[in-house]
């Protein structure tokens, strides 16, 4: 099971990696933060790689928790708020948020009591590693989640505001694809590793995230523009 969230942490960085060009291209914040999110899902899933193939230890785990579990669904979501925002100072409003929940993310799960032998599962579970309804336990349901619904919202915002543009069918579908890559990650996913179950776990990994890079390819397309019904007189 090794090898899907290995080929995961692939995908992302590739698509980490077109995201940074664009940033570099067309410097709009929002490419940056999905940029960062794309990187934390890439560790993340190479986390999981080395969990499985060598075992588990406090370090992985705590990449695999911070930045699988807990930070870059809230990175996209914000890259989806500014996206469709466009404020100078909403920026900078959601850049301070996301450097004060990083920081927490980190201090709680660094400061958190494990359970080592909870460490020795294929998958570990954040429950028995971190004990049920503990702060670091709880850090997905209080930051992940919330950040979840606003990214899916915003995105179906996003695509309903296309709909019946036959010259932006290709960013429409795109949009759908990544809300729907995003759902198999924190739905699917998010159940299996609840539950420690490490090969339905790793296959979503995999999913999730190539569906999410095949909208993101398909929503980069040339907007082909419609062509004008009369000719400008050359004289």
């Amino acid at each position: 099971m090794w090898v899907f969230p290995l080929v995961a942490a692939a995908v992302a960085g590739v698509f980490a990696a077109l995201l940074v060009r664009q940033y570099l291209q067309r410097r709009r914040s929002y490419q940056l933060l999905w940029a960062i999110s794309l990187l934390m899902y890439a560790a993340a899933s190479l986390s999981v790689a080395i969990g499985a193939l060598n075992g588990w230890s406090r370090f992985s785990f705590e990449v695999y928790w911070v930045f699988g579990a807990v930070l870059n669904v809230p990175f996209l979501a914000a890259g989806e708020l500014q996206l469709l925002i466009r404020n100078r100072t909403v920026e900078v409003a959601i850049d301070v948020l996301l450097v004060f929940l990083t920081a927490y993310a980190i201090s709680v799960t660094r400061g958190a009591v494990y359970d080592v032998h909870a460490l020795a599962q294929q998958l570990p579970s954040g429950k028995h590693v971190f004990g049920d309804g503990t702060p670091a336990h709880q850090l997905p349901q209080w930051i992940s989640i919330p950040s979840y619904l606003i990214l899916v919202i915003g995105a179906l915002w996003s695509a309903w505001r296309m709909r019946g543009r036959p010259e932006l069918k290709d960013r429409f579908m795109g949009t759908l694809l990544i809300a729907l890559g995003a759902t198999i990650i924190a739905g699917f996913g998010s159940a299996f590793a609840a539950l420690g179950d490490l090969a339905p776990f790793s296959i979503a990994l995999l999913v999730g995230i190539s569906v999410m890079f095949w909208g993101f390819l398909r929503a980069s397309m040339p907007v082909a523009l419609p062509v004008a019904e009369t000719a400008t007189d050359p004289r």
